[in-house]
């Protein structure tokens, strides 16, 4: 068995220090953030996560798959060191700067579709959600939304009124948004219409052509249908080709706008710069934020110039399109460009061809789907039946942890795997050694 220098643990988890500072944090931090693990990060460099009492970790989440360069790539941070010894911040809804106008011309280049594009910067994926809500609604003159089940958009009360993830994400928080309808994600696993993935006719999408525009809401009063080209907390479920395909023929048909909400998938996560290019969607919004800037907050809503064509004071943001974060970005896409999305594509495609291999000798994964870098497996009882296995899906993510793995859930039972764009196939095989060890020990229980 091939040693690997990584993880590198040096005291039982959680260490005295983390403890010290989980002990502080419980007292005096938002009880409602959901930690999975003790970890208490101090730093990082590439896809190796340090703690406070210097246990190394092998990090297959790259901060919710926001680190797409890695932990602290020597570029970004010297990129981002060169802007704020020059501009910190001068707020780019009343003043004009450099970086902020050309990281708006590179995202215009870069969105699918050939067409001209306006960008309003942010400094998170929900506030891009709620930017291109408002953006939808105004340009229509129309109030309804068609969002998915399954969808996270955010936790801002717009985005949350989209997000059809978790109950308990929208406990106590009524009333939302009004006029949003939720529909079946086209989730071949499982489809929700009782079809088998290979002979499917697209019933997902035929429930909303012949059911919902024809019975319960109007089409014409719709302004806007979000959708995450590969759905991200909902388990990272790929969907056919074929339903995004129809389902702009539709939206144009009734004047709707497309949003592709590319907050997880975006950002050369998946090989291209955005998902909806393996589609052949070309979406009238695209949302992004997370992999956009290497960890700097920044996001950012890409529209069509005759839709993005707002009055000066109808929306702006203090602190989006920050000096350094543009910097951030700007330097991100060029390492992206330049290598860093061709290797999500080779990484990738040899993470899903080990994990098949895997699942081969596992009936516990029932499931392998991605594209690119950003892969899930679903954790089920047998695959005779495909009943979900949530708890041992937990198990194992709770033992990765203890033995210096970090990888994170998505859905009620998928693993995900959604690391820095810089892994190699020595980090795959040793994260792969480590699931394989945990799920061959969970077995003999």
């Amino acid at each position: 068995m091939k040693h690997y220098p990584f993880p590198h643990l040096r005291t039982k988890l959680p260490g005295p220090q983390a403890r010290r500072i989980i002990a502080t944090d419980e007292r005096f931090v938002s009880p409602s953030y959901t930690r999975g693990y003790p970890c208490v990060a101090e730093k990082g460099r590439d896809v190796i996560l340090t703690d406070i009492d210097g246990n190394e970790f092998l990090d297959f989440c790259a901060g919710i798959a926001v680190c797409a360069t890695g932990h602290c790539h020597p570029e970004i941070v010297a990129a981002i060191k060169a802007q704020a010894e020059k501009l910190i911040h001068m707020s780019g809804t009343d003043f004009y700067y450099e970086v902020q106008a050309v990281l708006a011309r590179k995202l215009n280049r870069l969105a699918p579709g050939s067409h001209q594009n306006h960008v309003f910067f942010t400094n998170s994926g929900a506030e891009s959600i709620e930017a291109a809500i408002k953006l939808a609604r105004y340009k229509t003159g129309r109030s309804r939304l068609v969002a998915y089940i399954g969808a996270f958009h955010g936790r801002t009360l717009g985005a949350l009124s989209l997000t059809g993830s978790k109950v308990i994400q929208k406990q106590g928080f009524a009333p939302l948004l009004q006029g949003v309808t939720h529909i079946p994600y086209p989730y071949c696993f499982r489809c929700q219409f009782g079809q088998k993935n290979g002979s499917c006719r697209i019933e997902c999408f035929k429930y909303l052509e012949n059911i919902l525009f024809q019975k319960t809401v109007p089409p014409t009063e719709v302004a806007a249908i979000f959708i995450e080209p590969i759905q991200g907390e909902g388990g990272y479920v790929v969907p056919p080709r074929e339903y995004l395909v129809e389902l702009q023929k539709l939206a144009r048909k009734f004047g709707i706008l497309l949003v592709a909400d590319e907050v997880q998938c975006g950002m050369g996560r998946t090989g291209r710069m955005f998902a909806s290019e393996h589609f052949g969607f070309v979406p009238d919004i695209i949302c992004t934020a997370k992999g956009i800037a290497s960890g700097m907050p920044l996001g950012a809503i890409i529209a069509r110039a005759d839709i993005m064509d707002w009055p000066p004071g109808s929306h702006a943001s203090t602190f989006g399109g920050n000096p350094i974060a543009c910097a951030a970005a700007l330097k991100t896409i060029e390492l992206l460009e330049h290598g860093l999305m061709g290797n999500a594509t080779r990484m990738g495609n040899y993470l899903m061809q080990r994990l098949q291999r895997m699942m081969k000798k596992h009936a516990i994964i029932g499931d392998v789907r991605g594209i690119g870098l950003m892969v899930g497996i679903e954790i089920v009882k047998n695959r005779r039946t495909n009943e979900p296995d949530p708890k041992t899906r937990d198990k194992i993510l709770d033992e990765a942890f203890y033995q210096g793995l970090i990888l994170l859930g998505c859905g009620p039972n998928s693993i995900r795997f959604a690391p820095a764009l810089t892994v190699t196939r020595d980090h795959i095989d040793c994260c792969l050694g480590i699931l394989e060890r945990i799920i061959r020990k969970i077995r003999k229980r």
